[in-house]
């Protein structure tokens, strides 16, 4: 049998093995599950799953076995791959073990159950005790399987959440108070939670600090004022609500990460911080000077704010090597726009001459400080582009001020505000539960 086993892991013995080992039942199952716990077996659960499928229940109760008796980390990792992607065949042998009493078992029906496509309501609202369950880990399974399940069946969902926040269970309320955030956001919340969260943020925000956005992708506009309202007025901004520091950076992030491809959702909203030593930034993926989408909006904006308050900058900073972008504005006049994102359609966007800070930071590499990019060699453009990649929060902090930059000791006046744009006027805000 062992070596009928191992024939799984060898593509021209795989499938004469698989038929045998189908007939095999229990037995086959059972050493199948052993070897998926032996680290050094060259079957993978991609090879074993399969099997295990067409065998059926007694393969299902061989796995939640080989869970309970892996012995290390990677073997429990093995055995848990192979039992989490069963499919939609064993969804109502994964709700009965999410009532085991080992821990680890519930967690790992809990994810087989995220895996499954078409999971239909009597499945999804199986997960709601655990969101209340003592294992911290298995509630948050629950409670991420619950977001992503939960959306395909939102609207019966809901009310079964917005219940438990009213009448319980207590330690089902906390997890389910995010779950609904996230699927319907503050429209499905109970008035009392709006309350409760808006009384947070004031508790909060006298003793809130400037922290600095850490978010992989950054786009901000700075302009040297603190007239909050006045920037918001030119933006043509409204809606604005105040928030700390940590929910305003929350919000930018994850709208910029959660969107999708062509998405608006990206565009909704941005955070408008008090004034921070000076200057006012409004963070978020709207105020991106490089966008197909964007960029020329943003141009006319930000000529706007600097023939009010002298100067407006703005920028794009891919902290993760997606390169960067700036545009300054004086008067309402543009002084410089540039962009180094590896994009093909960058240099269309190249306005006015380099920038004191670009043609100094070209002098260090010894390329020319004003040049040409038709005229230039493959390796200047080369070495120019991997620096630029990483000059925005440079010639920002050159400028004048970074939101990257900031820090609890900055000098702050004023509140925060999250507001929305056009687009979040248009089309809603997306929902989400956030980090306040």
């Amino acid at each position: 049998m062992n070596g009928l086993v191992r024939d799984l892991g060898c593509p021209e013995r795989r499938v004469s093995a698989a038929e045998l080992l189908v007939s095999g039942g229990e037995v086959a199952a059972e050493a199948i599950v052993r070897e998926l716990a032996d680290e050094l077996s060259p079957v993978q659960w991609l090879d074993a799953v399969p099997v295990l499928q067409r065998i059926g229940d007694t393969a299902f109760d061989c796995l939640v076995q080989g869970l309970l008796d892996a012995s290390t980390a990677e073997a429990k990792d093995r055995v848990g791959l192979a039992f989490t992607r069963l499919g939609a065949g064993f969804l109502d042998q994964y709700v009965t073990a999410m009532s085991h009493t080992s821990a680890f078992v519930r967690c790992q029906a809990v994810v087989g159950i995220r895996l499954c496509d078409g999971a239909g309501l009597s499945t999804v609202t199986a997960l709601l005790p655990l969101l209340g369950d003592p294992d911290p880990e298995v509630a948050q399974q629950a409670q991420d399987t619950l977001v992503i399940r939960g959306k395909e069946i939102e609207d019966n969902l809901v009310p079964l959440l917005q219940q438990i926040r009213r009448a319980g269970p207590g330690r089902q309320r906390a997890r389910a108070l995010t779950v609904l955030a996230a699927l319907g956001g503050e429209t499905v919340l109970p008035a009392q939670d709006v309350a409760a969260f808006e009384r947070l943020i004031r508790v909060k925000l006298p003793d809130d600090r400037p922290t600095a956005s850490g978010a992989c992708w950054n786009h901000w506009i700075a302009v040297p004022s603190g007239d909050q309202a006045g920037i918001i007025s030119i933006l043509g901004l409204t809606d604005p609500r105040p928030v700390t520091f940590a929910l305003g950076n929350d919000i930018v992030d994850s709208d910029g990460h959660d969107a999708e491809p062509g998405s608006h959702r990206r565009f909704t909203r941005v955070f408008v911080t008090p004034e921070l030593d000076g200057w006012t930034f409004v963070l978020g993926a709207w105020c991106d000077p490089c966008n197909a989408e964007r960029s020329e909006d943003v141009l006319k904006l930000c000529t706007l704010l600097s023939s009010r308050y002298g100067r407006a900058e703005t920028y794009f900073y891919g902290a993760q090597g997606d390169g960067s972008a700036w545009l300054v504005t004086e008067h309402g006049k543009v002084l410089r726009r540039y962009s180094e994102t590896g994009e093909g359609e960058d240099h269309l966007l190249t306005l006015g001459d380099p920038l004191p800070f670009e043609q100094t930071r070209r002098e260090e590499l010894g390329l020319q400080p004003v040049w040409d990019a038709a005229l230039e060699s493959e390796d200047d453009a080369d070495a120019w582009q991997w620096a630029a990649f990483e000059l925005a929060p440079q010639i920002a902090q050159h400028l004048g001020a970074s939101p990257l930059r900031i820090n609890s000791d900055t000098t702050s006046h004023g509140v925060g505000v999250i507001a929305l744009t056009p687009y979040g006027v248009a089309h809603g805000v997306p929902t989400g539960s956030y980090c306040v």
